[in-house]
């Protein structure tokens, strides 16, 4: 009897800690329209190895607009205005362009970014709780989404650290610091000119 008690009582906090989850993330849509802070990026391969440590800042005002700014150890720029994605790279002079609904329907960004109904393009399925953060998982519903699964490490109803696992056996993880919410930021942040001479890529 005791045994069924103990079991019940976990099962029971278990659930508590997943609906927190959900509930963290639901909070993060529903309640922040635009944010912008600064990111560190690190893609574990397969076999363990580490490829260098990308650093910079993000924004986003939604629906669909949002600026990430690889600064070190190279500069790059992707960027979002809510109809067009461009990538600019800089070491390239090259700048790609495509619909952002054909880009980000059903990735990461479409998560962080976006304001469309997750359960359309996701399968979210709570994770338990570790480094003191409720975790969730986002496992894309489409089979071309260009990656397996993204865990949300959510704390105060802000995600905190992200990993992405893509087919390859890579894990590109991403921690978030510095997140600043507002209710507006300026036009400009999602706008872009690229200098004389770039090679310009319509996709």
């Amino acid at each position: 009897m005791r045994k069924w008690m103990l079991f019940a009582v976990l099962m029971c906090s278990a659930s508590l800690a997943r609906a927190d989850a959900l509930a963290q993330l639901q909070a993060f849509i529903n309640g922040v329209q635009a944010a912008q802070g600064s990111f560190t990026q690190v893609v574990q391969a397969e076999d363990g190895s580490l490829a260098p440590q990308q650093q910079g800042d993000f924004a986003f005002q939604r629906p669909g607009r949002f600026r990430w700014e690889v600064k070190q150890p190279y500069e790059q720029l992707v960027l979002s205005d809510g109809s067009v994605l461009l990538q600019y790279d800089p070491d390239l002079e090259q700048m790609t362009q495509r619909r952002v609904d054909e880009a980000i329907g059903a990735s990461p960004a479409a998560i962080l970014f976006g304001s469309g109904k997750l359960d359309d393009n996701f399968v979210l399925t709570p994770r338990p709780a570790r480094a003191g953060m409720e975790w969730l998982r986002a496992t894309p519903r489409q089979a071309d989404a260009g990656f397996e699964s993204l865990d949300i490490g959510l704390r105060d109803n802000l995600p905190v650290v992200l990993e992405v696992r893509d087919g390859f056996g890579q894990m590109t993880r991403i921690e978030l610091d510095n997140l600043r919410t507002a209710g507006h930021l300026d036009d400009s942040l999602f706008s872009f000119v690229p200098p004389a001479g770039t090679d310009v890529v319509v996709m």
